[in-house]
C-alpha cells in the first residue's frame, strides 16, 4: 500500500515541530521516504511483513528476517532521537556558512562529540558523485588557512614569509548557472590539476576558463575545448565582457567566510566532508525539497562508524 508523505517543500522550523516532533512522526516519514510502495523485507524483498510495534521494527513472515525502517542506513544503531537528527539536518542547510558542532551542541542539548559525530555523518552522505560537468566552465584553486591578524610573534613572521605554508588547498570548477565541484589537493602542480579536470570536465565542455597559473596550461588539450585565461598577477580579471573567473572566486569567498565564521579551523583529513556540505548546499540553493533530499541520502548512505571517522 502506498504511504502519503508528508509535505515536506520549503519547510520551515515551525513545520519542522509540527511534522516531526515524535519520534513516531519521524520514524514514519522515514518508512514513507523508504518504502514509498509499502514495507519488503531488506533480505528476501518479500512483501509479506508482520511488525513488531512495541519495538519499532518489522519481520518478513517469509525469511524470518527483522529490521527495523533505519536498518543499513546512516541513522543505523544511532541512540540519538530521530527528531535530533531531522533537526540537525534542518540546520545545517538553512545555515548558509555551516554550523559548528560547538552550536549544535547548545542548540539541540547534546554532548560536543555527539553534535561532532553527527555532523560528520551527514557530511558522508552528502558527499558528491562526482557527476562531470560540462557547458561554460570556471575553474580555480584557493588556500584556505588563517588569517594573519590571529597570528603572533614568530608564527606571524614565518606565515609572512611563505604565505602559503600550511595551508589546504582546494580546487574548484564552477559550471555556469550550475552545480560545482570542490576537492582538497595536495599541490597545484599541472599533474594534480589535469587529474582533477579529467574527473570532472566532461568532453562536451564548450569551453573553460582559468587565470595564468601554469598549471592549467595543459588544460586544453586535456579537455580537447577551448581554454581561456585572466592574468591576475597583472591585475586583469575580465577579459571581452565574460573571460573571467568570478564566479568560482565567489564559490571560495563564501566557503572561506564559513571556515572563518562557524567552524575556525578544519584539519586535512576532514576537510572533504566540508567540502561535499557546502557543494550540496551551493548545488540544492534552488531545491524546494532540499530537506527531504537530504534526509534520502542519509537512507540511502552506509553508515559512517565513529572508529573509521577518527582512525588514523
Amino acid at each position: 500500500m502506498k504511504k502519503k508523505i508528508a509535505e515536506t517543500q520549503n519547510i520551515n522550523l515551525i513545520e519542522l515541530f509540527e511534522q516531526f516532533g515524535s519520534d513516531a512522526k519521524c520514524r514514519f516519514y522515514l518508512e514513507s521516504l523508504r518504502f514509498p510502495e509499502g514495507v519488503t523485507c531488506l533480505r528476501c524483498h518479500s512483501d509479506k511483513i508482520s511488525r513488531i510495534i512495541k519495538r519499532n521494527q518489522f519481520m518478513c513472515d517469509n525469511c524470518k528476517y527483522q529490521f527495523s525502517v533505519t536498518t543499513g542506513t546512516m541513522f543505523h544503531d544511532s541512540h540519538l532521537p530521530l527528531f535530533k537528527w531531522f533537526a540537525t539536518v534542518y540546520l545545517m542547510n538553512e545555515s548558509k556558512k555551516g554550523i559548528s558542532a560547538n552550536q549544535l551542541k547548545r542548540t539541540l542539548k547534546m554532548s560536543y562529540k555527539t553534535a561532532w559525530y553527527l555532523s560528520h555523518r551527514i557530511r558522508e552522505a552528502l558527499k558528491s558523485d562526482e557527476t562531470k560537468l560540462s557547458g561554460v566552465l570556471e575553474i580555480d584553486e584557493t588556500y584556505v588557512g588563517g588569517k594573519f591578524k590571529n597570528m603572533h610573534g614568530d608564527a606571524l613572521e614565518r606565515a609572512r614569509q611563505r604565505p602559503n605554508k600550511g595551508k589546504l588547498i582546494t580546487v574548484g570548477a564552477l559550471q555556469r548557472k550550475g552545480q560545482i565541484r570542490l576537492k582538497h589537493i595536495p599541490n597545484t602542480t599541472s599533474e594534480t590539476l589535469m587529474a582533477f579536470a579529467r574527473t570532472l570536465v566532461d568532453k562536451s565542455t564548450e569551453c573553460v576558463y582559468t587565470d595564468d597559473w601554469p598549471g592549467y596550461n595543459d588544460l586544453e588539450m586535456t579537455v580537447k575545448k577551448d581554454h581561456e585565461t585572466v592574468n591576475h598577477s597583472a591585475g586583469q580579471y575580465v577579459r571581452h565582457g565574460y573571460i573571467h573567473t568570478n564566479g568560482i572566486e565567489n564559490v571560495f569567498s563564501l566557503v572561506k567566510r564559513s571556515i572563518v565564521g562557524s567552524f575556525h579551523h578544519i584539519s586535512e583529513k576532514h576537510i572533504n566532508r566540508y567540502l561535499d556540505e557546502f557543494e550540496f548546499r551551493f548545488n540544492n540553493r534552488e531545491n524546494p525539497y532540499l530537506f527531504r533530499d537530504c534526509i534520502l541520502r542519509l537512507l540511502n548512505a552506509e553508515n559512517l562508524e565513529y572508529k573509521n571517522l577518527v582512525k588514523g
